[in-house]
C-alpha cells in the first residue's frame, strides 16, 4: 500500500469540516441527551456527525478499516486489527456540547504500525481546523486559506497549562509542582493539543483515562507542529491496543 500520510491530511479535514458543518445547527439546540453504557453523554449530533465521516472515508479510503467512537460504543471494538487504520472521533467533549461551551471537536487520525501519521481536527464553534500536512501542521479558519503553525519555546515563568474542567485545584498543584508549569487554562476535548500545537499553550498532562479516538488526530497534528507526546516516563505512545479495547494509559503532551 503506498505510503498516503503525507498528502491526506487536507482531505481529512475537509471531510471533519463536512461533518462539523452538519453537528454546528444542533448545538444549544436543546437536542436530547442519552448516556452509554459508560454514563458518558451522547446526542445525535455525535451519531449524525460519525455517519457522515464513515460514509466519506469509506467512498475515499475503502481499504483502510475504521474505529469509531460511537459504533465501538454500540458494537464493541475489534479484538485485532491490521497495521493500518482510521480513529475516528466524530464530536469530542460532547459534555461541552451539551452544556453549550465552544470547545469541542471533530477528530480523524491514521495510525500506521502503532502512530499516529495523519490527522486533521476541526472546532464547529469557531471554524478552526488544524491538519497535517507535509511533516507540517497547517491551520485554517472557515473560507480561508491554511498556514504552517508552530509550537513554541517553553516560556518561563508563563507556561500554560491546559486542563479538564473538572480538575480539582489540589490535583493541578501536583501537575505543577511536577511539571512545572506557571498558568492554568481549563478547557475540553482535543483542542488542547491544537492550542499547543499553534503556539498558544505550552503542556497538558493527561493523568486519567482517555480512549485511542479521544488523542489520534491531535497526536498527529501536535507532533507535526513539533511538539511531543509521550507516555509520562517519556516513551512512545503506541495506538492499536485491540487488547485492552484501544483505552490509552497516561500521557503528557507538550510544545518545544
Amino acid at each position: 500500500m503506498p505510503n498516503i500520510a503525507d498528502d491526506i491530511g487536507a482531505e481529512l479535514a475537509e471531510i471533519c469540516e463536512a461533518a462539523a458543518a452538519l453537528i454546528l445547527p444542533l448545538w444549544r439546540s436543546g437536542l436530547a441527551v442519552t448516556h452509554k453504557a459508560d454514563e458518558s453523554p451522547v446526542t445525535e449530533a455525535d451519531r449524525q456527525g460519525e455517519a457522515l465521516i464513515l460514509a466519506r472515508l469509506k467512498a475515499a479510503f475503502p481499504d483502510i478499516p475504521v474505529i469509531s467512537e460511537e459504533d465501538a460504543s454500540e458494537f464493541g471494538t475489534p479484538d485485532a486489527i491490521g497495521p493500518r487504520f482510521f480513529l475516528v472521533d466524530p464530536l469530542d467533549g460532547t459534555k461541552a456540547f451539551v452544556r453549550g461551551d465552544p470547545h469541542f471537536t471533530v477528530n480523524i487520525g491514521l495510525i500506521d504500525h502503532g502512530r499516529p501519521v495523519a490527522g486533521a481536527v476541526t472546532c464547529p464553534p469557531s471554524g478552526e481546523s488544524w491538519f497535517t500536512e507535509g511533516g507540517r501542521t497547517l491551520k485554517r479558519m472557515a473560507g480561508a486559506a491554511a498556514h504552517p503553525v508552530r509550537v513554541r519555546p517553553w516560556p518561563k515563568g508563563e507556561a500554560i497549562c491546559l486542563i479538564s474542567h473538572t480538575m480539582k485545584p489540589e490535583t493541578a498543584d501536583k501537575l505543577a509542582a511536577e511539571y512545572g508549569f506557571d498558568l492554568r487554562e481549563p478547557m475540553d476535548s482535543s483542542i488542547k493539543l491544537c492550542r499547543i500545537a499553534e503556539g498558544t499553550a505550552d503542556i497538558y498532562p493527561r493523568h486519567g483515562p482517555t480512549m485511542e479516538w479521544d488523542t489520534a488526530a491531535g497526536h498527529a497534528v501536535l507532533e507535526a507542529a513539533g511538539g511531543r507526546f509521550t507516555t509520562p516516563e517519556g516513551e512512545p505512545f503506541v495506538y492499536g491496543k485491540a487488547q485492552d479495547g484501544f483505552r490509552n494509559g497516561w500521557f503528557v503532551a507538550r510544545g518545544a
